[in-house]
């Protein structure tokens, strides 16, 4: 677990970054902040007591994400390949079965990085933002906490048939959300019958939506619009700024994000590691 000094540091470091790059990290301090693994998920390194690297895993089901970051006065030094060797060594610890290099599309510092790592483009990744639009409105859509052990069932069952997940793998992400996480969690139902789900996270002044997913046989019939609609239309009332995450792979979802208003700023690069 990072302390708080730590974790205010890795923020200290990311604005130095972020500032000197013009990009954007995508380091989910939501995660950092609610680690209880058994392993190591960070990595961090230090030069005169002063942090000037930073790693950090992120496990979603079978797969790992790493993503981090050096000082600029700091580079070409080897820090971040041994950062990165540090957790791929982690990861393959733990026999994950996917690991995904993560790095802002305007860096170019990371790609000339990726260049010495074993790993192939997979996918964009685009954080988009609501842009203040007239949505409509849906009676038959409700929106609520998950209420039953059903409710948590079809959790597990839609990280299952929208994400990938093995049985086991959604069982311990349900356990982890559940357990350590502040995000909420709701459940879409149309016409009584459960639909879907999503997550709400509300930090630093912003709301974020993730693990949205409507069940396969249920896709095509307007049901995310007007779910998606319905948690805007919520958020917004709080005055907050609303953000999610796609995949540039998924046109469908893309589509139906900008229809709801929701409009790319950011994008980030994701790569198979292949060693």
């Amino acid at each position: 677990m990072l302390t708080k000094k730590e974790l205010f540091e890795i923020k200290v470091l990311q604005q130095v970054c972020e500032k000197e790059g013009g990009f954007q990290l995508k380091l989910n301090f939501d995660m950092l902040e609610n680690r209880t693994a058994c392993y190591q998920e960070d990595f961090l390194h230090y030069e005169d007591g002063e942090l000037v690297g930073f790693l950090g895993s992120y496990g979603f089901g079978n797969k790992v994400e790493l993503c981090g970051m050096v000082h600029p006065e700091y580079r070409c030094k080897g820090i971040f390949s041994k950062l990165v060797k540090m957790g791929l060594e982690e990861a393959k610890k733990r026999e994950v079965i996917t690991i995904l290099l993560n790095a802002p599309a305007e860096s170019q510092s990371a790609r000339e990085f990726l260049k010495t790592v074993p790993c192939t483009f997979k996918f964009a990744e685009y954080q988009m933002k609501w842009h203040d639009t007239e949505l409509s409105e849906d009676e038959v859509i409700t929106i609520r906490p998950p209420m039953s052990k059903e409710d948590d069932e079809a959790e597990i069952q839609l990280d299952i048939a929208c994400f990938g997940f093995t049985e086991k793998e959604a069982l311990d992400f349900a356990k982890m959300i559940r357990e350590n996480s502040y995000d909420q969690r709701l459940i879409i139902e149309a016409n009584g019958q459960t639909a879907g789900k999503m997550r709400v996270s509300e930090m630093n002044g912003e709301a974020w939506i993730f693990g949205f997913a409507v069940f396969p046989e249920l896709q095509g019939q307007g049901i995310g619009r007007k779910a998606l609609s319905k948690v805007v239309k919520m958020e917004y009332q709080k005055g907050l700024p609303i953000f999610l995450e796609a995949e540039a792979k998924n046109a469908h979802a893309l589509r139906l994000y900008e229809s709801c208003g929701f409009r790319s700023y950011q994008a980030q690069d994701y790569y198979l590691y292949l060693g």
